[in-house]
């Protein structure tokens, strides 16, 4: 289908019913949906958004074009659930209906006031030449799940000496006011990100673009978020367009984190002694979403997307997904991500496995279910391999050497191909201590990688075949491995 921009911006009201039955009649024919993992119903899912718990339960929005797997008019797509691991479909919550959301809902965030559901987001409006207006816009939920928009903007404009390229607000609530984070791109078309306050969410104050890094930070940044990981401000924010001298990254664009001493909102300061790190290390992670629980935990979400980029879903009118929700925390100065302690849920079958291999290639793992949970312990000398989704020609690969303390992950061989100019693998470093944990989810086509206890991630997309359901090891020196293997059960209601 050739997508115009005409029919990018389509009201939803005015496609037939007709196309929309063969769109989700083509969904369900794609080999590569998942059990475990949000992905959009129809069309096109991307940053997630309004992530918070109100009302006894946690609330996950996400940035949806339900037509087709482009980027067209954006919609909110809301999700509900009791533990962040089983979630039910609440359905399409906001759609761009009113002069300042015309061309779209984009991204924002959520905060319980009350007895209310607190929104704030970017409404997207574009004139006859094609002009972009932001708007920073705000609405109410009930506890009838019921989204009331405000009327007028909360933010007209962007302010004096910056560009069009101002979105994604993130509130929170600070030392008894309000606070909102906002990407943004000054007029030298550098990125950086935007400080207002509000003592009522109805009136807000610039105090100015928030000082948190001395280097150029690309032409833009997105989904700019702060949490407090036990105390200590952790910002995490989407530079596009940074020198690879600042940071090294493959991606298109990176996704990021910086870990601060301290945040002084009134004076636009976040104060870091630290460099800024990838926040994976993998392929396509973008746009996390972080929020701090009311039980103290840091918990984030992230699109497994990225901007610019045809992924081989697109031809069944479908594309990505969402990650896990991952609890954050802090230990020695270092950020650790793990999958919250909920997704054990899901566990199902369980099967332990232990051995030891001497320069040799072995499966240890036949007929792998499509989603499953592999907790895997390794020891040894040299370098080795562990190919999941191996069908003994096509693997995904993970490629470790002890001694020069790499692991790589090779998606060259797993399957379809796709953002080949990208590069095929993604290497990250290891402890030289000979040993290495892996904490691995596999979900039909996506891949969430947990290294060493969550302190480094690598996160995929991959698209087997259905004959790639081994995994096996190999070795070139002596290896010992120990592994839990537990089937996983279908997480969406």
């Amino acid at each position: 289908m050739e997508w115009s921009r005409a029919k990018r911006y389509k009201k939803f009201a005015d496609w037939s019913q007709q196309e929309k039955d063969d769109l989700l009649n083509k969904i369900q024919h794609s080999p590569w949906r998942m059990d475990v993992h949000i992905q959009p119903k129809s069309g096109l899912l991307n940053d997630p958004n309004g992530f918070s718990y109100y009302n006894k339960k946690w609330h996950l929005f996400y940035q949806n074009y339900p037509m087709g797997p482009v980027h067209g008019l954006k919609a909110w797509y809301h999700l509900t659930s009791e533990d962040l691991t089983h979630w039910h479909e609440e359905g399409l919550a906001m759609i761009p209906d009113n002069e300042f959301d015309s061309h779209g809902c984009y991204s924002g965030s959520a905060l319980p006031v009350g007895d209310k559901l607190f929104i704030m987001y970017t409404g997207n409006v574009r004139d006859e030449n094609w002009e972009r207006y932001p708007h920073q816009l705000g609405a109410w939920m009930n506890k009838d799940l019921h989204i009331e928009k405000i009327k007028s903007p909360l933010i007209v404009s962007q302010p004096k000496n910056y560009t069009d390229h101002f979105r994604d607000p993130q509130v929170i609530h600070y030392n008894g006011a309000y606070y909102a984070l906002i990407g943004a791109q000054n007029t030298q078309l550098e990125g950086e990100i935007l400080l207002y306050k509000s003592t009522d969410l109805s009136s807000w104050t610039f105090l100015g673009p928030l000082a948190f890094a001395k280097q150029s930070l690309g032409f833009m940044i997105e989904c700019p978020n702060l949490v407090f990981v036990d105390g200590v401000p952790l910002l995490i924010f989407c530079p596009q367009g940074l020198n690879k001298n600042v940071l090294d990254y493959q991606n298109i664009y990176p996704n990021v984190y910086l870990i601060g001493n301290h945040f002084d909102p009134d004076h636009a300061v976040f104060d870091s002694g630290q460099m800024i790190n990838n926040l994976d290390e993998g392929f396509d992670v973008y746009a996390t979403q972080a929020m701090n629980a009311p039980d103290g935990r840091a918990l984030a979400v992230s699109w497994i997307g990225l901007p610019e980029i045809d992924y081989p879903t697109d031809q069944y009118g479908w594309a990505h997904c969402l990650s896990l929700v991952r609890e954050l925390t802090i230990k020695d100065g270092n950020l650790y991500q793990n999958p919250v302690k909920e997704t054990a849920s899901l566990r199902t079958k369980h099967i332990q496995l232990q051995g030891h291999l001497h320069n040799q290639l072995t499966p240890i793992m036949h007929d792998c279910d499509r989603a499953y949970e592999l907790d895997i312990e390794l020891k040894g000398t040299g370098s080795g391999r562990l190919a999941l989704a191996d069908d003994g020609l096509n693997a995904l690969d993970l490629l470790f050497d002890f001694d020069a303390g790499k692991l790589t992950l090779d998606r060259g061989h797993s399957g379809v191909q796709f953002a080949e100019a990208y590069g095929t693998t993604r290497t990250t470093t290891i402890t030289r201590n000979g040993q290495i944990n892996l904490h691995i989810f596999i979900d039909n086509s996506v891949a969430e990688i947990y290294v060493n206890h969550g302190r480094k991630v690598l996160t995929a997309r991959f698209f087997p075949s259905d004959r790639q359901t081994q995994i096996s090891l190999e070795t070139n020196g002596h290896l010992d491995y120990n592994c839990n293997y537990w089937s996983l059960l279908n997480g969406k209601g």
